[in-house]
């Protein structure tokens, strides 16, 4: 198999390059050219904080954009400078042996990651503002009456995918290629992984056919395919990283975020957003409930979340399954 040299990333893949300003064809900016007019949603746990921004155009009319502040993770060979430099640091509480210190570090030792969504539209506002979650358990029949319907009726555009098979982007970022085109994939790190550090180790694996859209439409005819993704992928993964397969969670989501199957390969002590048991799905098992079972997730219920604004949740509620 070829190896590339040189990380699932969660699109809105029905807009994207969908915008009154071309998407693409929008000029580069500074940051300090944006003005909050909102808080989306804060996640004290993911350290992020998601933000509603407007950049202000010569003519004083604003576009719509989100900022994504992120809290970089610790890198161990900095760790050492962070006592060592000079900081500010306020104590907050001592009792008996335990102090809290707030610290001010340097700047190199405080990098916030920040990512910008411009133009943005509606729905990328609503789909990271705060809302509540449904769990919705799908029966073979609600697939095939509401969920699939509902799939092939929007126009949920994945050439982005495809750029990535075909080499026409991102290619410097491949990790790993299998070429076959039945039964291989290509191995690229999540973008939501900076590859500084491996306690988020985050990689997602693509595979070469198109046909396939989710769980719901693997059989025994794929397990080739999934059987080469789950070994393949964690030799890639140890040999390029030194991480063994024994502390990778390997897994698929369901409902996927874009309608192309593809696998996550994540740090076992990493809590990735969507590994939670209500979307995810470990490979290894999936590989062994198709060996006993061709049609096993033709006939059994799934269940996942879908949040308030989405629209498969109001088919769901209109058929009276919620």
């Amino acid at each position: 198999m070829a190896e590339a040299p040189q990380p699932k990333r969660k699109r809105e893949e029905e807009e994207k390059g969908k915008n009154e300003n071309g998407g693409a064809a929008a000029a580069a900016f500074a940051l300090s050219d944006l003005r909050v007019r909102r808080v989306l949603r804060e996640s004290a746990r993911d350290k992020a904080v998601f933000l509603h921004a407007e950049r202000i155009g010569l003519s004083g009319e604003g576009t719509d954009a989100v900022v994504i502040l992120e809290k970089t993770p610790f890198q161990e060979e900095k760790i050492p400078d962070l006592l060592r430099k000079p900081l500010k640091a306020e104590l907050q509480m001592h009792n008996d042996i335990y102090c809290t210190f707030y610290l001010s570090p340097p700047p190199e030792l405080s990098e916030i990651k920040a990512t910008v969504v411009y133009p943005a539209t509606e729905k990328h506002i609503q789909k990271y503002l705060r809302q509540e979650v449904h769990l919705i358990r799908e029966t073979w029949e609600d697939y095939k009456n509401i969920t699939l319907p509902f799939i092939q009726s929007q126009s949920f555009s994945i050439q982005w995918v495809y750029n990535i098979l075909e080499k026409k982007a991102e290619a410097d970022r491949i990790i790993y290629e299998n070429p076959d085109p039945s039964n291989g994939f290509v191995l690229v790190p999540d973008l939501k992984w900076n590859q500084n550090q491996l306690d988020d180790l985050y990689l997602v694996a693509v595979v070469h056919r198109r046909e396939i859209k989710s769980l719901r439409d693997l059989t025994a005819e794929h397990l080739l395919l999934l059987r080469n993704v789950l070994q393949e992928g964690q030799e890639a993964i140890t040999k390029r990283f030194g991480v063994p397969g024994s502390q990778l969670r390997v897994y698929l989501h369901y409902q996927p975020s874009y309608y192309h199957l593809h696998v996550h390969f994540t740090a076992l002590g990493y809590d990735a957003p969507g590994s939670s048991v209500e979307r995810g799905h470990l490979l290894a098992d999936v590989i062994d409930n198709l060996a006993m079972d061709s049609t096993f997730y033709q006939k059994r219920a799934l269940t996942f979340p879908l949040r308030a604004d989405d629209p498969l949740l109001k088919k769901f509620q209109e058929a009276g399954k919620v």
